[in-house]
């Protein structure tokens, strides 16, 4: 049905939830975007991706049935709902009883909506009691939250509106590239610069936003840390710590200092490239205004150290009293649409809603209370996503998984082993909106509704809760995801012994999110005080908001940081290799991202002819001096080899990347899939993936694709080392 008036809502896919109207469409879309100017995010600014988001409700390109496959043909063919959540809880059944709840895995996403998160993670936990759930959101920004953590005892992507960027005085901004993967984002770094502010840019590519930079630092990739740990050395070396904050404010210093000092800056350029007169420069214009700021992404964090990486930017902040403090601190900038509060409320492998922790006797009583269950039925803390994932079909490990809203045939590391473990299962189930990779090798396929077929909550970069409002109602053929859970209660709570389990899962989205104030109040992400007609009037609320009449809280931290005595902690930390270095076999370093175009494994943009259009396929990124010295040509095949997998793309030869270095974006499947190629060796605390650095070697392929290049671009390497 299509809508009668536009309806207020937000884009589908980053964490800037930009705000548009969607008003009746034309043609094959039932709906047409329309600018939204009093949304303070975005201010009616859209990127390609947004304004396009509309075509993926096209019945063309979405699932409108279930899909089981076939014992037969071996193929996924029609069926009934109640024949496909029959299925699905037969198999999830079957696998549980026979090898225990460890056996049935959880697989969730960071674009679900915060009820839908909040459903998983408790569907996982009560009706199937297995501790095996994580979700795509450990691949986002896990190391970031960790470092959050340790140093400030709380994690919010930013602790500040996105507004107050624009007024401080310098912005460091390490591995994000805003003008490919949040465009509206760009125009508050413009702001900075026409209000007199500095921008320096980290990141081994000139990417579109480095060329928007004072100063752009281009580090070899696997070195971010070096460089923050060598800044601070120059920091103190020259006497421009805040000693009036660190004694007031802080913990750990001597400790912190010490460990940074060992870190002198010849060395750090000979680790990082960078020379030693642009680490001078970089100190001078971050330390020379009264406030500044550093903002990590991707680029730092997923790394085998990225929680210690992000880490020693966070102690640069804090040795400078840049911290706590208004126009100033550290922030990450998230990626996926709810990458904030999908971490916040329990399909984390060891967190319960309200940002508690699963081990911690308290919060496991309150909700317990919450849910109506002994806190005692509680499973404790499972795998890591990755783990879990290299867990499926072993003998120790899940033998069913139930996923949502999530394709790690494509995105995860190393994915073709993935590949292999989620066909070594007795059993998959998918629930997703489009047949992505992952759903097409499921035994049960869900289609589930989307972004405007339904109404729900999101918690975006600045950690403001918004509400996407339902603006059509979705195909006859289609359900949503609390439909699905409720559905799959019904059926495996007699089993267990409660008949009644699906009163637990029910499915109008505001009961689950008034449970879920419930459940996350007096914890660190508290939704207490917020509900659906105070975050419509009020166009989003800042969380923690622990009652009704509490203004939210825009800006953490300055009065007092959320540790026990209210002062933040630096933490010593040194620079180590990465986990996987260049050798004689694998001369050159690959680092992956994201295209303008293009969003996360691109099961979604994929299906948009007009951003096909923009961004038809995947290539790879090489400098001029390796091009020549592998004859590679423009436009013509490389392979990219790492010691997990090949990939081949067509080459783009540019000198805005490291002669070193090699790039290559990871929206694609097939043989051009960029995952196949990375390491998932992990970080020890965050549990993060290393995407962000891995050794390789390339080489030019012909028609047929057989490698002709017997040079493997070690000497390129060695000449840009």
């Amino acid at each position: 049905m299509h809508p009668a008036t536009a309806t207020p809502t937000h884009c589908p896919y980053c964490a800037l939830q930009c705000g548009m109207n969607l008003a009746p469409g034309r043609g094959e879309s039932p709906l047409a975007v329309e600018e939204r100017a009093d949304f303070p995010v975005n201010r009616g600014a859209l990127c390609g991706k947004g304004r396009t988001a509309p075509a993926l409700l096209s019945s063309r390109v979405r699932l409108t049935e279930p899909l089981i496959r076939s014992h037969a043909t071996g193929r996924l063919e029609p069926a009934t709902w109640e024949e496909a959540l029959d299925t699905v809880a037969e198999g999830l059944d079957r696998n549980r009883r026979a090898h225990g709840a460890d056996a049935v895995a959880v697989f969730g996403g960071g674009g679900l909506t915060n009820e839908k998160a909040y459903a998983l993670g408790k569907f996982a936990r009560v009706a199937l009691g297995t501790s095996q759930i994580d979700y795509n959101g450990r691949f986002c920004m896990s190391s970031a939250a960790a470092a959050h953590q340790r140093a400030f005892g709380l994690d919010r992507g930013l602790p500040f509106p996105l507004a107050d960027v624009p007024r401080t005085g310098c912005v460091i901004l390490v591995g994000s590239n805003l003008a490919e993967t949040m465009p509206p984002a760009l125009r508050y770094l413009t702001e900075l610069k026409e209000n007199g502010g500095t921008l320096i840019v980290v990141d081994p590519r000139r990417t579109r936003t480095a060329e928007q930079a004072d100063l752009h630092l281009a580090p070899r990739p696997g070195t971010d840390l070096a460089l923050a740990l060598g800044l601070l050395h120059l920091v103190v070396a020259e006497g421009r710590t805040d000693e009036e904050f660190i004694a007031g404010r802080t913990t750990g210093w001597p400790a912190a200092r010490a460990a940074a000092m060992a870190h002198w800056p010849e060395h750090v350029e000979r680790v990082t490239g960078i020379p030693v007169p642009k680490l001078r420069e970089a100190v001078r214009m971050f330390c020379a205004p009264e406030s500044a700021m550093v903002l990590t992404a991707r680029g730092p964090e997923q790394q085998s150290k990225g929680t210690d990486t992000v880490g020693a930017w966070i102690n640069l902040c804090l040795a400078t009293g840049r911290a706590g403090r208004p126009l100033s601190g550290y922030g990450c900038l998230t990626g996926q649409g709810n990458g904030q509060g999908g971490r916040e409320h329990g399909q984390k492998a060891d967190q319960l809603p309200g940002y508690r922790k699963l081990t911690d006797p308290a919060a496991r009583a309150h909700v317990a209370e919450v849910w109506g269950v002994d806190p005692d039925t509680l499973p404790g803390p499972g795998r890591s996503a990755y783990e879990l994932l290299d867990a499926l079909g072993t003998d120790t490990g899940p033998r069913a998984l139930l996923l949502m809203g999530s394709n790690p045939v494509v995105s995860a590391p190393r994915a073709g082993h993935v590949e292999e473990r989620l066909r070594a299962l007795d059993f998959l189930a998918v629930a997703d909106v489009v047949l992505s990779e992952t759903a097409a090798m499921a035994d049960v396929v869900l289609p589930v509704t989307q972004w405007a077929e339904e109404t729900g909550t999101t918690t975006n970069l600045e950690g403001r809760v918004l509400l996407r409002r339902r603006a059509l109602t979705p195909p006859p053929g289609v359900r949503s995801d609390l439909d699905v859970l409720h559905g799959l209660a019904a059926r495996l709570g007699p089993g267990q012994g409660h008949p009644d389990l699906e009163k637990k899962f029910p499915t109008d989205p505001a009961e689950v999110f008034a449970e879920l104030g419930r459940a996350s109040a007096g914890g660190p992400a508290d939704y207490a005080g917020i509900d659906y007609g105070r975050i419509a009037r009020e166009d989003g609320v800042f969380w923690p908001c622990p009652t009704p009449g509490h203004p939210g809280t825009p800006r953490l931290f300055l009065d007092r940081f959320a540790t026990e005595d209210g002062r933040a902690r630096f933490v010593p930390v040194e620079h180590r290799a990465a986990g996987e270095e260049a050798d004689a076999a694998y001369p050159l370093l690959l680092t992956t991202g994201r295209v303008v175009a293009q969003y996360q494994s691109g099961a979604q943009t994929r299906r948009v002819d007009e951003l096909n259009a923009a961004a038809p396929g995947p290539f790879v990124e090489v400098h001029p001096r390796l091009a020549e010295s592998l004859g590679a040509v423009e436009g013509q095949p490389l392979a990219v080899v790492s010691r997990r997998g090949r990939a081949v793309a067509p080459a783009r030869i540019t000198d805005t990347i490291r002669a070193d270095t090699v790039f290559m974006p990871f929206h694609w499947p097939g043989e051009g899939r960029a995952n196949t190629l990375t390491n998932p060796a992990l970080d020890p605390v965050s549990r993060m993936p290393e995407f962000k650095v891995c050794a390789v070697r390339v080489e030019t392929v012909d028609a047929a694709g057989r490698d002709t290049t017997p040079s493997t671009g070690a000497e390129t390497a060695d000449a840009a080392a």
